[in-house]
């Protein structure tokens, strides 16, 4: 395989501008916000050639937001403070920082639509 097989993932959302503050919020970056073939969107960034799945934030049927869906794992380099974040930003911690051993660390979260979201760290 010469590939990652995860080439693309959306988030369901019930309130695109809330969740798109959310998440530009707690990862300090800009989303472009588009409606595409009647589907809102906000997509993260990409840069293409570089390793990670693109994606984007989703308003519309059938998308419904998530407890117990797939789990999307966001790379950052300080769990605990994207943490902070995420509660000063209208999303909960369900998991604070916990060792993975040789793979690093995660943490996990609720997002502001009720998606259950983690986060990864190699340190």
């Amino acid at each position: 395989m010469d590939m990652n097989p995860v080439g693309w993932f959306e988030i369901p959302v019930t309130n695109m501008e809330r969740a798109k503050t959310f998440y530009e919020a707690v990862f300090g970056f800009e989303m472009c916000a588009a409606n595409v073939n009647g589907y809102d969107m906000a997509f993260f960034p990409m840069q293409s050639g570089l390793p990670g799945a693109a994606g984007t934030l989703i308003a519309g049927h059938p998308y419904a937001p998530s407890k117990t869906g797939t789990i999307v794992y966001f790379a950052t380099t300080d769990i605990e403070g994207t943490l902070a974040k995420v509660e000063r930003s209208g999303g909960k911690t369900i998991l604070q920082k916990k060792s993975i051993g040789e793979h690093g660390f995660i943490g996990w979260l609720e997002d502001c639509e009720g998606n259950t979201i983690a986060l990864h760290s190699r340190t």
